[in-house]
């Protein structure tokens, strides 16, 4: 039944044109024009507000936008962003084609997928921005989780799986998932993992099934459970007979399991785990200087890698300040801002600009382990369904 009314609202949506290229091309024709219109504006920002450290970056930007350009950052904090998705296609249903409730997301993965398919969003956009000169066009900025990008959507940080432990608790962390088992099993209750959907419980599945099945290579392909479930639970398979076991020894007995990546390093700290995850390669660090974590803590990643991602920021094809929320986006993608987010006293989150750009406002303040490519999008929706309904309580 929703399956028909997913259907139906989809077919209702596609009666509403979304902003035309042409539109989106007059408005970036000049960008003092641009920044004319912008003074005044006020930028709703739906974005992840689970972090302390990231709220407090996105309020100085809030200060420095307000006293550089007259626009003011609102940040809408938001548990999931899919519920951000599903309310901008709402608004597109009922016609809504104007006055949207969101003027700018923080988007990578199915939920942008999801709104490029059902054009959600305003552009394409990209390289009319001043500061698009500064990205490191070396890393995978035009594509989102194997979905082009097409300008609909500016990078914003580089985020990576990995995990944290300190080195006085954990003298040899695992390598791989066969290991974290072991460790597990030698030290009940110690070892857990966020809860899906949440996005690093989601990662987590996906990290493991990139080392387990044997069918690595089917993971960067469409998939529908639906309709190819005997493929589906034949490439997963390793993937549920890995989490019964690692359940039975698990924190709670996988009874219960941490809301976010905050809650581990918390029991990290706490020493009611022996490692924390995170998708903030440099996490540990922040996490001292915040004094979230002893100055012990490290992060490391698996040996096949680190499930690798950019995160984006898009503009909802019915905003009412895209002026503003195009000055909010080439603001953070300056130096000043990029390295201020990657400094691991205030957020810690990687730089998406080029090492050059970098480099002439003093040394590159973070690192990145080896990069494990994101699956197809399709695979993280169908992996939480089956995730659910084994051991959601």
């Amino acid at each position: 039944m929703k399956k028909i009314i997913l259907t139906c609202a989809l077919a209702v949506a596609t009666h509403f044109l979304p902003v035309s290229l042409a539109n989106a091309s007059d408005t970036l024709d000049n960008w003092q024009q641009t920044l004319d219109k912008a003074r005044g504006q006020t930028v709703y920002f739906n974005a992840w507000g689970g972090s302390q450290p990231i709220n407090d970056y996105l309020r100085w930007a809030n200060k420095r936008l307000q006293a550089d350009y007259g626009v003011t950052l609102k940040h809408v904090k938001v548990a999931d962003i899919a519920e951000t998705t599903q309310r901008i296609l709402a608004e597109k249903v009922a016609g809504k084609s104007t006055e949207g409730s969101v003027d700018l997301v923080w988007i990578n993965g199915e939920n942008f997928r999801s709104m490029k398919q059902n054009d959600l969003l305003f552009g394409p956009f990209t390289e009319t921005l001043p500061n698009w000169k500064l990205v490191d066009k070396t890393l995978p900025i035009d594509n989102d989780f194997t979905e082009p990008t097409e300008g609909l959507e500016a990078p914003w940080g580089v985020g990576q799986l990995v995990y944290i432990y300190d080195t006085q608790t954990l003298k040899n962390p695992p390598k791989d998932f066969t290991g974290l088992l072991a460790l597990a099993k030698r030290n009940p209750g110690k070892i857990t993992y966020p809860q899906p959907p949440e996005f690093h419980g989601t990662s987590f599945l996906k990290s493991a099934l990139l080392e387990l099945t044997n069918d690595k290579s089917e993971l960067y392909l469409p998939i529908d459970p639906a309709t190819e479930k005997e493929k589906f639970n034949s490439i997963t398979a390793p993937l549920w007979n890995y989490l019964d076991q690692l359940h039975a020894v698990a924190w709670n007995k996988g009874q219960r399991f941490p809301s976010g990546t905050s809650e581990t390093v918390q029991l990290l700290d706490d020493r009611q785990l022996l490692m924390a995850i995170t998708f903030n390669p440099n996490a540990a660090k922040a996490a001292i200087e915040h004094g979230k974590l002893v100055e012990t803590a490290q992060t490391y990643a698996f040996d096949q890698g680190a499930l690798s991602n950019i995160h984006f920021m898009g503009i909802p094809w019915n905003s009412s300040a895209k002026e503003g929320a195009l000055v909010a986006i080439n603001f953070l993608l300056s130096v000043e801002a990029q390295r201020r987010k990657a400094d691991d006293s205030i957020w810690g989150d990687p730089s998406v600009l080029s090492a050059k750009a970098l480099s002439e406002s003093g040394k590159q303040p973070f690192k990145l382990y080896k990069s494990l490519s994101e699956p197809h999008p399709s695979w993280g929706p169908a992996l939480q369904f089956e995730w659910q309904k084994r051991y959601a309580k």
